[in-house]
């Protein structure tokens, strides 16, 4: 079995022409059989099976046994507070089985920066599949799914098309999704939509992110490197072209998973709302990756608010939503890493939201204010947006800047 894997090509997910190819074939007969009204599930498990498969391979399969035991690790958990919550509501068995689901991705994180390595726990799509399992414990605890099979926990664990970049979908939304096979015009409609994915995701990850990431960033980062000093003319160049290749790069990914999840008949959520066209932070975390922005939205920041203010931890509730909001983007930091520059991407993050937070009450006030002295509102035209827009697309940038890792290099040279 070993020489086996070892002898299966490696697929990088959406990384090449030939990938496309594969995918496109394997999953045409999907597409075909929804249009007479069929699904072929067998036949959809062999796909998913191989694709994710050859992307974890390459001579190695530590991926392999990480992912294997990984699932039977989520499917027990899941099982068991499933049969659990049928019967009892303890919180404190909610904590415990929820941390219990995060714990491989705990170790992930904080291994590299223990020992210096990678966990051998760790493989390819490990956040994505575990935002996904702990979403079902939370689920539910709340109430909103009632019950489900493993089979139908698997299938939504690992859903091939946003298996590595998301995505990230709800179990009910998916499921119901699943078992309603489209009528033949919203197929169609589909169909046309992962064309469009395709062809533009083409032009974001493969044009446009491989001239800012491929052939600019790289002589930008030595440049800006051998000028030193605390910041320069060419770090600022650094921080424009990082932030314009993170957004090209991984809408790029997100739209490709779009497109194979429309061939396979499912409507997998946007990730990107022309983010760069936000007015305000708040608005752009609703348009910024906005199936992770939603899930800590609801799975994290909701729920800290309520536990702050069910606890009467403080009087002000304004603080209350202003500590949640630090909190909950320390959180997302550390999700992408324990480095420095990942948490200060979160703090940033949060206290940018703050600040918004703070400025909306206040001008909210001052109308008020001028209402009652028979003025008019705060002027709120095309201008005062495009101020907003380009004050706010500075301020992302910024942040992308901490967020690349590349002032690390610039300020702490070994």
């Amino acid at each position: 079995m070993m020489e086996l894997y070892k002898q299966l090509p490696h697929l990088e997910p959406y990384g090449d022409l030939q990938y496309f190819l594969y995918v496109i074939v394997a999953t045409l007969p999907i597409f075909i059989g929804l249009f007479f009204k069929k699904r072929f599930a067998w036949y959809e498990v062999l796909v998913s099976l191989f694709f994710i498969v050859t992307m974890l391979v390459g001579g190695k399969t530590n991926q392999i046994s990480a992912l294997i035991l990984y699932v039977i690790w989520q499917v027990l958990l899941v099982s068991f507070y499933k049969r659990y919550r049928k019967k009892r509501d303890s919180k404190w068995i909610f904590y415990l089985v929820s941390f219990l689901s995060l714990l491989p991705i705990v170790f992930v994180k904080v291994s590299p920066a223990i020992h210096g390595s990678q966990s051998l726990f760790g493989f390819l799509g490990i956040s994505y599949l575990t935002f996904r399992a702990v979403g079902i414990i939370v689920e539910l605890r709340d109430g909103v799914i009632k019950d489900l099979t493993i089979w139908q926990f698997l299938r939504f664990l690992l859903f091939m098309p946003t298996f590595s970049s998301g995505p990230i979908d709800r179990f009910k939304r998916f499921n119901e999704n699943y078992e309603t096979i489209p009528e033949r015009d919203e197929l169609m409609n589909m169909l046309e939509g992962a064309v469009k994915y395709i062809m533009l995701g083409f032009l974001y990850k493969f044009i446009l992110a491989h001239v800012l990431g491929e052939i600019l960033l790289p002589p930008l980062k030595n440049l800006a490197l051998q000028t030193g000093g605390f910041f320069n003319h060419y770090a600022l160049a650094v921080m424009y072209t990082f932030g314009l290749d993170l957004f090209f790069d991984f809408a790029g990914y997100s739209m490709f998973a779009l497109a194979i999840s429309n061939l396979m008949g499912i409507h997998s959520p946007i990730n990107f709302n022309k983010p760069f066209l936000s007015r305000d932070l708040k608005e752009f975390w609703n348009r910024w990756h906005m199936s992770l922005s939603f899930w800590f939205r609801d799975f994290v920041f909701m729920r800290m608010v309520m536990v702050l203010t069910r606890k009467k931890v403080f009087k002000n509730r304004n603080v209350t939503s202003s500590v949640a909001y630090i909190l909950n983007m320390l959180i997302m930091g550390f999700w992408h890493g324990v480095t420095w520059y990942y948490i200060a991407y979160g703090l940033f993050h949060g206290i940018g939201l703050v600040i918004n937070d703070a400025w909306i009450r206040k001008k909210k006030a001052l109308n008020k204010e001028r209402k009652k002295a028979g003025k008019g509102s705060l002027p709120e035209n095309r201008w005062i947006q495009l101020l907003g827009m380009v004050v706010t697309f500075h301020v992302v940038m910024v942040s992308f800047l901490i967020f690349s890792g590349f002032l690390n290099d610039l300020w702490f040279k070994k």
